[in-house]
């Protein structure tokens, strides 16, 4: 008998039983859906914490810091992240580059509007280019002038001095136009405060002398962070310029004198070179970021990544996946106990039909296909119905306001999200099932006497 013909007659006899069919198949649909529903649900999360990660920084990147303001025990020689640091580290196997970052706090003055203690960062080309930029251009990366590129939400910062109002009390984005008004840079925040207690008092400062007001830079200002003023990213509370360019304004500012945010040595002296507060290091793959960041760490520096956290979550994501698979299988299990019941039942009813079709020279393997192709073809309709209801499911979780609320707590994204891999598996799975459901009841349908089968009814 060929496949074609078996094919039929499975059909056919499917047909002849509608309801029980049916009943057959809901239970595989049931089954499908749970499964891949359930495990889309541990995709969306794993992937919606990798989306989260990443939106912090890069997967292959190292974070390396050093306290710049205590000093180490038994008189040792401090560990700093200076020039000759940063090199040796650019020096290491498989680490592709490394952006050194230096940090000093800053009063930002546009008329009225103050913002104080702001975090101004000079840093590499490298890194600049990571950052997206919404309006204006990168700052000039040539060291020849401080430019200055703004965070998305640096803004909230300013406070009209004279009403001593703050976005934070009203609410309301102060009126500052960073990109077409000037703005004045102002590097000595010590002077700048002990100007302000001075003239308030009345009083001069220590010594009987009158503080000189601390020189404003009229800096341009050459682009802002891409994103809205309440739009969160790892850079919308910068203000970023070239790091030589930085370091020369420092120098030109201070002079001699100790850069504020710069360590001094043993003798309160500051050092003839910078100290950077840290630095990126850029790892050519994240399966080597673990042994850099080992290695950066025996050198005494603090190193941190997303990778560890990426460890962490993906061991927990798996874990969820599996738990959330194994409940939605129970139903498919269930299911294929519904197929076996289907076939053995089926087998009673004809095995009359099965008796002469032996008598007349039927191949024994011919009766078991056509019981295994019938068993099959039910999962295979439930997989393919079950998922239909799984992708309208996945559809109705992730695009209704309630179902998002309850499950993500408002976060936007995707909760249920189902690759091709999963489909194309759930599929196959189900009709797997079927097939293995149907071999016992297709086993004994072989093994029927034709004599005993023809007397039976």
């Amino acid at each position: 008998m060929r496949f074609p013909d078996l094919l039929v007659m499975s059909v056919n006899n499917l047909r002849r039983r509608k309801l029980r069919t049916a009943l057959t198949v809901l239970g595989v649909i049931v089954g499908t859906a749970s499964i891949v529903v359930m495990v889309s649900l541990g995709i969306g999360m794993s992937e919606m914490q990798m989306e989260l990660m990443e939106s912090y920084g890069s997967m292959t990147t190292i974070n390396v810091y050093c306290d710049t303001y205590s000093q180490p025990q038994g008189g040792a020689d401090p560990i700093y992240l200076t020039d000759e640091t940063i090199e040796q580290i650019r020096r290491m196997e498989h680490v592709e580059g490394v952006s050194p970052i230096l940090n000093t706090s800053v009063i930002l003055r546009q008329g009225q509007y103050t913002a104080t203690y702001v975090n101004l960062m000079g840093v590499t080309e490298d890194y600049m280019k990571q950052i997206d930029v919404g309006e204006g251009t990168y700052p000039k990366m040539d060291g020849s002038q401080v430019e200055l590129l703004f965070g998305n939400m640096v803004i909230q910062d300013f406070s009209n001095g004279k009403q001593g109002s703050s976005y934070y009390e009203t609410g309301e984005l102060p009126d500052v136009d960073l990109m077409g008004q000037p703005i004045y840079v102002i590097y000595d925040m010590d002077a700048y405060y002990q100007t302000m207690s001075g003239t308030s008092s009345g009083s001069g400062s220590e010594g009987g002398t009158t503080v000189k007001p601390p020189k404003k830079y009229l800096t341009p200002v050459a682009g802002i962070v891409a994103g809205g003023t309440d739009d969160y990213n790892q850079h919308s509370w910068g203000v970023y310029t070239d790091l030589e360019a930085l370091k020369t304004q420092l120098k030109q500012v201070f002079k001699k004198n100790p850069i504020p945010g710069q360590p001094t040595n043993k003798k309160g002296k500051p050092y003839s070179y910078f100290i950077y507060n840290n630095a990126e290091v850029y790892v050519d793959d994240m399966e080597h970021v673990k042994e850099v960041q080992t290695a950066i760490s025996d050198m005494g520096f603090q190193a941190s990544s997303n990778s560890e956290w990426l460890e962490q979550n993906q061991k927990q994501s798996q874990m969820t996946q599996m738990v959330l698979g194994g409940i939605g299988a129970v139903s498919l299990f269930v299911a294929a106990i519904g197929i076996a019941n289907t076939m053995m039942m089926s087998i009673y009813e004809r095995t009359k039909e099965i008796g002469v079709m032996k008598v007349l020279g039927c191949d024994m393997g011919n009766i078991r296909n056509m019981f295994l192709i019938e068993s099959g073809f039910i999962g295979l309709m439930g997989g393919v119905i079950g998922l239909a209801v799984s992708f309208g499911l996945s559809y109705l979780m992730n695009h209704l306001p309630a179902v998002n609320q309850m499950m993500m707590g408002g976060m936007e994204g995707d909760i249920s999200r189902i690759p091709l891999w999963l489909a194309a598996a759930a599929l196959v799975f189900a009709v797997v099932v079927g097939m293995v459901a149907g071999f016992f009841p297709a086993v004994r349908a072989m093994k029927l006497s034709p004599l005993a089968a023809i007397r039976n009814e």
